[in-house]
């Protein structure tokens, strides 16, 4: 009997043993795991999961429906990895709680959410998940006025950076809803935003809201002013696209070299000007926001043509809702976004686009943002559009005045940064009323306060347009843009405040051309400048200058603000008005030669121009340097019959003006002449009479002196009363009725002696010029805001019509009492405004 021979050991057939039963062993767990997942009722997890996530948010979070954990193929995968399923997650009616301040109880609620996680980068700490579907997602923003927010998280302290990383490549949902409740801006509104089902490229967008816009113009302006706004669009446009396109073909060379895709791109579109810089420029996608500048400048560049676009312009993928209120105006309207995941894409360009309503405001927009989850960059094409530019001040904070109904287009690009954000509306165009208005301006946020700077020109200015500016519009126009304050039937001055609670909160430095001025009736102004500074409330006009009668007529004002009532200083400047110019439709003033030249210096206080005209103090003085004007305006103003027969049947002949003054005295809103007087060859007129602008009456005397021989002479004091409203000239009863009663008294003895009362001898006695010119060359001072001008004596001088009383017979003067003024022009706390002839 033989012993059984012991096997040969075999090292591999024992290692594929081992490999194999060890294969099983893990099937085997991860068919049980699977098994176990599949099987296990996971809502016994839910207050586990409910407690981590509400520790790690630091707020209440609670899954009220059902947890769900199932198996999928993953989707997209070949191979090996094909078989290795992945869970997929889901929970329904989720819910994240507000604090107990809040009017809402929930920060967000899901009524589901599910997603997939792969399973083989979980070995390198990698989670990633392809998708998140979100079902009827709802969040709630709130804020209360001192500062409490519901969005700040009580996030537990991190012990460092987390080995874990998360890549999340999409979020998906049908529809969803935010509110957002904050009483610090005074908003309360509700957005509803849910998914386009397909993506639309910007340049669709762009087209469909220029021709949105272009017929709200039409509803503001006018559908002849929106014609206008489109031609004026189209020119500014093509201005442009020249303007880039040679800058384009200067560095077309280099830019060849240097990118490829951008040379060619170029070359493509060397047919069309309007779209070769927007083309060059769209090459490039680290751009701050290229497709929106190129959408912008190729529509505009082509009108109503489709705008043309870069291979890889923006897709829109989200569609949004709002309604509600913002500062307590009525706010509503729509727009687009870009796919949620290209949020986080720095260097794609986001796009969106608005088109929204508050109150009578209108305001669209298309662009891109750059890096919107830092806002790093802004590139918009935006349409503004309202019944007065000052109501963008609820809306943007920003203090503009009022206006007519406006409407504008152009492009408008900024920069944030913290504090010291930058924005650009640049070359944009527009209409307000009947006038165009083009120009860029520039916002910079600083810490003090922010500040509007520009420039702007209108090349065709409609005068009344400029009513609004003061309140001196038309009740129509009033009604229009919402104004307080009504305007007195009886009153001429405008009485609407001015608005000073807004003037702190933006400073300005703005300078405005009127190239040409439409006037109305026989208006003599012809242009106008005006610079325009706004700092910490003072508002300054230096200069506001406006060309008229053939000369200019120019003013430095400043008004504070800050002080209560607001505080007025201003001086004017009268140079070389032409008489003539200044009645144009005067026959008797057609061949009247002169100019007149004056100067100004007031003070005042008071919120509204007639406040201001109410309180007024100071000087106002015009002189006319030689001239002539119509011996037949002459003789009607002394009532000499005939003399005025006999120039109308045989013609006219000028009289030489040797001198004409006048200066006035303001004090407390009442203007009396200290010298009002008028010296030709045939006569000498002397004027006295207060004006009172607290009520604006007149009271005002003519007192005529011949110096010539006159039959049939009625000659007597004109007056002229009534107010600024309802004016009355005529002559005066009293002075002649008694030379018709001396008339007919001596008729009774001797028909030829009624002739006596009607002949005029000569009073050949001249203005005191030289005197009169001396006395004028005296700038005119004003006293600070406030504080009462004394108004100095009437000098005492020879003549018939040197101080009024000593030619004619006149009673006292009505009006401010005199006092005796000090005689420096330089009165004491007093900074002077004037700056020279």
């Amino acid at each position: 009997m033989t012993s059984p021979q012991p096997q040969a050991f075999s090292l591999g057939h024992t290692l594929a043993r081992i490999i194999a039963w060890l294969v099983a062993v893990v099937v085997v767990l991860i068919a049980l795991v699977a098994v176990f997942i599949v099987m296990f009722d996971w809502n016994h997890a839910k207050p586990y999961v409910n407690e981590k996530v509400s520790e790690a948010i630091g707020r209440p979070f609670a899954i009220e429906g059902d947890i769900k954990v199932g198996w999928h193929r993953p989707p997209g995968q070949t191979g090996w990895r094909a078989w290795v399923p992945w869970p997929r997650f889901s929970a329904t009616q989720v819910e994240i709680a507000n604090p107990d301040w809040t009017r809402s109880p929930h920060f967000a609620t899901l009524d589901e959410i599910d997603f997939e996680v792969a399973v083989l980068p979980l070995l390198a700490h990698h989670i990633v998940i392809p998708v998140i579907n979100l079902v009827n997602p709802a969040i709630d923003v709130e804020r209360l006025a001192d500062g409490r927010n519901n969005w700040t998280f009580k996030l537990p302290a991190s012990n460092g950076p987390s080995s874990w990383r998360l890549e999340l490549h999409d979020i998906t949902f049908s529809s969803g809803n935010v509110t957002v409740s904050d009483q610090q801006t005074k908003t309360d509104v509700k957005i509803a935003v849910s998914l386009l089902g397909h993506g639309i490229p910007i340049g669709k967008v762009m087209e469909e809201q220029e021709a949105a816009s272009r017929r709200g113009s039409a509803q503001v302006v006018g559908r002849a002013g929106a014609n206008r706004l489109t031609h004026q669009s189209r020119q500014a446009h093509a201005s442009e696209a020249a303007a880039a396109s040679e800058a384009s073909a200067a560095s077309e060379a280099s830019a060849a070299s240097e990118a490829s895709e951008a040379s060619a791109a170029s070359k493509a579109s060397e047919a069309s000007e309007a779209s070769a810089a927007s083309e060059a420029s769209a090459a490039s996608e680290a751009s701050a926001a290229s497709a929106a500048s190129a959408a912008s400048k190729a529509s505009g560049a082509s009108g109503a043509a489709p705008a043309q676009f870069p291979v890889k312009q923006p897709f829109y993928a989200i569609g949004w809702t709002i309604k509600g209120t913002y500062n307590t105006t009525p706010l509503s309207g729509d727009g687009k976004l870009g796919g949620v995941l290209a949020l986080q894409d720095a260097k794609r360009p986001f796009p969106i686009q608005a088109d929204v309503r508050a109150g009578d405001m209108h305001i669209a927009l298309v662009g891109t943002l750059t890096d919107p989850m830092h806002l790093a960059a802004v590139d918009l094409r935006l349409w503004l559009q309202g019944q007065s530019m000052a109501h963008l001040y609820d809306l943007t904070g920003v203090t503009l005045p009022e206006t007519p109904p406006y409407a504008t287009e152009g492009r408008f690009v900024g920069n944030f940064q913290r504090g010291a954000s930058v924005f650009h509306y640049e070359n944009f165009t527009g209409r307000v009323g009947g006038s165009d208005l083009n120009g860029t301006v520039v916002y910079r946020q600083r810490s003090s306060r922010p500040l509007l700077s520009g420039e702007l020109v209108s090349n065709l200015l409609q005068f009344s347009d400029l009513a609004p500016l003061i309140g001196a519009d038309s009740k129509a126009s009033k009604a229009k843009r919402g104004a307080r304050v009504a305007q007195p039937a009886d009153r001429v001055i405008p009485v609407e405040p001015f608005r000073t609670d807004r003037w702190t909160a933006i400073d300005a430095d703005v300078k405005f051309t009127g190239r040409r001025i439409v006037k109305q009736g026989s208006l003599p102004v012809r242009d106008l400048y005006a610079h325009v500074t706004l700092t910490n409330g003072v508002l300054v006009l230096d200069p506001l200058r406006f060309g008229v009668a053939g000369g200019t007529l120019g003013t430095r004002a400043s008004l504070d603000g800050g002080s209560k009532p607001l505080k007025a200083r201003g001086t004017l400047e009268a140079r070389h008005l032409k008489l003539k110019e200044l009645f144009p439709n005067f026959k008797s003033m057609e061949s009247a030669l002169g100019e007149i030249n004056g100067d100004a210096s007031l003070s005042a206080t008071g919120n509204s121009p007639a406040a201001i005209a109410a309180t007024s103090n100071g000087e106002v003085k015009l002189l006319v340097t030689q001239g002539t004007i119509s011996r037949l305006l002459m003789e009607a103003a002394g009532l000499n019959v005939a003399n005025v027969v006999y120039e109308k049947l045989f013609g006219t002949r000028d009289v030489k003006i040797n001198c004409a003054a006048a200066d006035f005295v303001a004090t407390n809103g009442v203007l009396d002449p200290h010298v009002f007087a008028l010296d030709t060859t045939d006569a000498v007129i002397d004027i006295d009479g207060p004006v009172d602008l607290r009520d604006e009456s007149l009271d005002m005397k003519v007192h005529p002196h011949t110096k010539g021989f006159r039959v049939f002479t009625l000659r007597s004091p004109l007056y002229v009363k009534g107010t600024f409203k309802n004016p009355r000239v005529g002559v005066d009863a009293a002075a002649l009725a008694l030379r018709g009663g001396a008339m007919v008294g001596l008729g009774l003895i001797n028909p030829f002696a009624a002739l006596i009362p009607l002949i005029a001898p000569s009073n050949n006695k001249p203005l005191p010029c030289d005197a009169l010119f001396a006395q004028m060359s005296q700038h005119p001072v004003a006293p600070p805001p406030g504080q009462k001008k004394l108004a100095p004596p009437k000098p005492v001088a020879g003549g018939a019509g040197a101080s009024g009383a000593a030619a004619t017979d006149k009673g006292p003067k009505t009006g401010a009492t005199r006092r005796d003024a000090p005689s420096s022009n330089n009165q004491q706390g007093q900074e002077p405004l004037y700056k020279g002839s």
